[in-house]
């Protein structure tokens, strides 16, 4: 019977030494010991597990066919212990076990992705979960406790159980298809023209937003789960649809969109927040991230499409 409740580290380690230094002298050069101390512990790892791992018959030990399967079995092992060690360094030091963000889909994801990059290579254990999300998602997802940090615009504020800090403001335009007639129309377009054209608005998945309608004009609207395909929907020229700029700048330079020039408003700008619960703050990772996240909206392309001030 194999008693695996014996095999130590310290076992497989010796083991990985000698296959890769090709002796027992040289892997206790290697571990700083004696040999026999190398023998001896490759001996009781062969005891442990029942199975000779080196033929000894000639003049330098050669793996056995089993000792060969049993190398990369301890290599992933050990890596997974050193894993294991690393992750639990990094957790002491005050940094999330895994950082969980819901976001929601109006954010520039451009510049959260170079961020998260960044963060990455400052924090290369920690493990990231993104929720991408529309409306009342990502509130949602931080409500259930699947989120520990979110992004998105508060439409309640829920007193006492939430931080808020206003984090950036997101440029949202009106946009149709340059096929569409409302990209013929001569500017300014009065309201009236917008209420006869088919709207393409977001709907929601949860009861977050329910009964909040703010921004709808049209008689005739067309729902939409996901704003990837309402944006589809926008370039087949199906409707209009207030858009985020960052998100149609590019098409609108390929002429494939059209901003639209209104009587009343050219353009609004949404308030994203950073988010959390008050008894479950961000860790170390999460307040580096912010932090980061900062410093790269204020130094966003001038174009206007992502500001960093509260609209007046």
């Amino acid at each position: 019977m194999i008693m695996l409740d014996r095999l130590t580290l310290d076992q497989l380690r010796t083991l990985i030494a000698v296959a890769e230094t090709g002796s027992f002298s040289a892997a206790g050069r290697k571990l700083s010991r004696v040999q026999s101390a190398v023998s001896q512990t490759v001996q009781g790892l062969e005891s442990t597990l029942g199975i000779t791992l080196f033929d000894r018959a000639a003049k330098t030990p050669k793996l056995t066919d089993a000792g060969r399967v049993i190398l990369e079995d301890a290599r992933h092992l050990i890596g997974g212990a050193e894993r294991l060690r690393a992750r639990a360094e990094t957790i002491a030091g005050d940094v999330e076990p895994e950082l969980t963000l819901a976001v929601d889909a109006m954010f520039p994801n451009g510049i959260l992705m170079v961020s998260l990059k960044a963060l990455t290579e400052s924090f290369p254990h920690l493990p990231v979960t993104v929720f991408t999300e529309g409306l009342g998602g990502a509130e949602q997802r931080l409500m259930d406790g699947a989120a520990r940090i979110a992004f998105y615009s508060p439409r309640l504020q829920r007193a006492g159980d939430l931080d808020h800090e206003f984090l950036a403001a997101v440029e949202m335009v009106p946009v149709a298809a340059m096929s569409h007639p409302l990209a013929r129309m001569k500017a300014p377009i009065p309201r009236e023209a917008l209420e006869e054209q088919v709207q393409l608005v977001l709907t929601d998945r949860t009861q977050i937003t329910a009964g909040f309608s703010g921004g709808v004009i049209s008689r005739r609207i067309w729902r939409f789960a996901d704003l990837a395909t309402r944006l589809e929907y926008l370039l087949a020229g199906f409707g209009w649809c207030n858009m985020p700029l960052h998100m149609v700048e590019a098409h609108i330079n390929a002429k494939r969109l059209k901003r639209l020039h209104l009587k009343d408003t050219d353009s609004w700008t949404l308030p994203i927040h950073v988010i959390h619960a008050r008894n479950r703050p961000p860790g170390r990772a999460g307040r580096w991230l912010l932090e980061d996240l900062r410093k790269r909206l204020v130094q966003c392309p001038a174009d206007g499409s992502v500001k960093t001030k509260e609209r007046a």
